[in-house]
């Protein structure tokens, strides 16, 4: 079995904290390297992710890493953030420029995540393990292919350890990417961002804007199956486990899973992992 992580989102009502400390339950039991937090951006949001860390870490003993977007804040509250997490016993963040919320007008005094890998480097030295996220298939604000690569570059030479992908369903995307990057002289573990698939409609629409390519004949396939639920989930499992196959005989080490603080369709795919 490969090493796994989990990805979780800062749950905000009794209701939610419910749903996430079941699925944690269910999933620790695979043993994760370690279970990332999102970054609830904006005002009082933001210590719903410091919240849900603590949560991770001393209710049930994971490795809770904390996201950290540098959109919108300043250098003296990042600068506590990290503090703060470093006092919590994490030594790993995954930092990501992050998107500006609805209404924010500012885009704060780091605008690049390349800044804001450098300015953890400058405050902690070498203290926490910095991953950033890349994109096989291209991030949709990105002029085009090439440079993307170039921003993915520059938070590797601003200090970043390794990086997450972008979820995809197209294994040969991944390899491609890896390919490319690795000519530009980019020579970081790069660990597939999986997503298994729960609601078909709403992945459809939230790829159309990160712009993740779900393949057209995984779309017929899913609305032949129109109402049957048993058969959708099925299918479901089976061909993102058929590329989470593809992907370590192909040599990855690690999979990131990005769970949706839900249990069951993770743990359908991990089951078909063996």
């Amino acid at each position: 079995m490969p090493r796994i992580s989990f990805e979780f989102y800062p749950p905000k009502t009794d209701e939610q904290r419910a749903q996430l400390d079941r699925t944690v339950r269910k999933l620790k039991a695979h043993s994760p390297e370690f279970v990332s937090v999102t970054f609830g951006a904006g005002g009082s949001t933001l210590s719903y992710t410091a919240e849900t860390v603590r949560g991770l870490r001393e209710a049930h003993g994971l490795n809770g890493v904390p996201h950290l977007s540098c959109v919108g804040g300043t250098r003296d509250e990042i600068r506590q953030l990290l503090a703060d997490y470093r006092a919590l016993g994490c030594d790993r963040i995954v930092a990501l420029r992050g998107d500006l919320p609805s209404g924010m007008a500012r885009a704060g005094d780091l605008h690049y995540a390349s800044d804001l890998v450098r300015f953890i480097r400058e405050e902690h030295g070498d203290h926490f393990h910095i991953e950033v996220g890349c994109y096989p298939e291209t991030h949709p604000q990105s002029e085009d292919a090439l440079a993307c690569i170039r921003h993915f570059k520059a938070k590797v030479d601003a200090g970043a350890d390794s990086a997450i992908t972008q979820y995809f369903f197209n294994a040969d995307a991944y390899f491609r990417f890896v390919e490319d990057v690795r000519k530009a002289g980019i020579t970081l573990p790069i660990i597939p961002g999986i997503m298994p698939i729960s609601n078909f409609s709403q992945l459809r629409r939230f790829s159309e804007a990160c712009g993740a390519e779900i393949p057209r004949w995984i779309g017929k396939r899913m609305l032949a199956f129109g109402d049957d639920a048993d058969s959708v989930r099925e299918f479901a499992a089976d061909i993102v486990a058929g590329m989470c196959r593809r992907l370590l005989d192909g040599g990855v080490p690690e999979l990131h899973f990005y769970t949706l603080n839900l249990a069951r369709p993770t743990e359908s795919v991990l089951a078909r992992l063996g």
